[in-house]
């Protein structure tokens, strides 16, 4: 019995850990060089208070990914995993579509 409360926390703790590697890699990747980062440098080059303008920033972050974590979950409850990474991947596929065309329309 005591085994398999060892195998359980370990594979919490390894679930936690792969999630947490994969979120913070993944947002990281995608929020460097993007608008959000170009205007918070912005921000700190003009006002000067680099340390307000990282803790206004991060808690703007923190607040938009709770939006985010609290529809997922959410929709975790309402759509099966199959059908929601369908649909997220055919979202995916409108926008790129949709921004290919908005690029390319001026050269056809």
């Amino acid at each position: 019995m005591n085994i398999n409360l060892e195998k359980e926390g370990k594979n919490v703790e390894k679930n936690f850990s792969s999630i947490f590697i994969t979120t913070f890699t993944t947002i990281f990747i995608a929020e460097l060089g993007d608008k959000t980062q170009i205007a918070t440098l912005m921000l700190s080059a003009e006002s000067g208070k680099p340390i307000i303008v990282f803790i206004g920033s991060s808690i703007a972050l923190i607040s938009s990914s709770l939006v985010g974590v609290l529809i997922g979950k959410w929709l975790s409850n309402k759509i099966s995993p199959n059908k929601f990474a369908f649909f997220t991947g055919l979202l995916m596929m409108i926008i790129s579509i949709f921004l290919a065309y908005d690029i390319l329309k001026h050269a056809i």
